[in-house]
């Protein structure tokens, strides 16, 4: 799955202005963490449409990157402490993680910036955790 982090200047509304041109293209922000700076604010997304996402930004010029993360469907604090548990047992260093804000079926997922996603997508496997692609989340 692919995280777009959004860099804007930290002025009134300039956050809006993103989200408001990424829903007037039936572009749905699924997760999202905010970083506020005195100059600047980077906010982390992922969305249900990232081709469409990219076309926004890049047509309004707003800058950004892209990275990839690892998802995982998690059904209570309970199974956060088992997914950090896979994680840690594995031996991977987690870098941050924010939760989902909807999917589709309502489920609660969370978005993880891990070092070598293969090897934790295997370890979560094996603990009977479903890890989410990017089919799982389009509308």
């Amino acid at each position: 799955m692919v995280q777009f982090s959004v860099f804007v200047p930290n002025r009134m509304g300039r956050m809006h202005g993103v989200v408001k041109r990424l829903a007037s293209d039936h572009v749905h922000i699924m997760a999202l963490s905010v970083l506020d700076t005195t100059d600047s604010t980077i906010f982390r997304m992922v969305v249900d449409d990232p081709d469409g996402a990219r076309r926004i930004l890049d047509e309004h010029g707003v800058p950004y990157t892209e990275n990839p993360v690892l998802c995982v469907e998690i059904d209570s604090e309970q199974q956060l402490q088992e997914v950090l548990a896979a994680v840690v047992e594995a031996e991977l260093n987690l870098h941050y993680t924010y939760p989902f804000l909807t999917r589709p079926g309502w489920k609660s997922a969370l978005v993880m910036s891990i070092e070598h996603r293969d090897v934790a997508e295997e370890a979560l496997a094996r603990h009977q955790f479903r890890v989410l692609h990017q089919g799982d989340i389009a509308r």
